[in-house]
């Protein structure tokens, strides 16, 4: 399997770890009363599977782009220079080209 597949599936499954943990924690401290909805209610369950789902949906993107953006930081390369180098011989690119332009307007008094 491609490595940026593994990387996907391995980022999801910490993406889903962390949403059970998250909702686990929530029904835990009883957070707007969420431990009660889902154990008392008819079709409870089906809040708490939601609420599952979709932060796992959310937590596997966000672990998902930080770890894509944290091997861009490890490719670079700075040399040990600070910041960057300015852009040298543009200025002496540029010359002014004079452009004719063709006055057809009258004077108006």
């Amino acid at each position: 399997m491609p490595k940026l597949v593994t990387l996907y599936i391995r980022q999801t499954a910490i993406g889903f770890v962390l949403s059970g943990l998250f909702v686990g924690l929530l029904m835990y401290f009883d957070v707007a009363n969420l431990w009660h909805l889902v154990t008392n209610v008819s079709g409870g369950w089906l809040a708490g599977a939601l609420l599952f789902l979709f932060n796992g949906i959310v937590f596997a993107g966000v672990q998902f782009g930080i770890a894509v953006m944290a091997m861009a930081r490890d490719d670079d390369a700075d040399n040990g220079r600070r910041g960057r180098e300015p852009v040298r011989g543009l200025a002496e690119v540029l010359v002014p080209i004079p452009v004719p332009v063709k006055d057809d307007r009258r004077m108006r008094r």
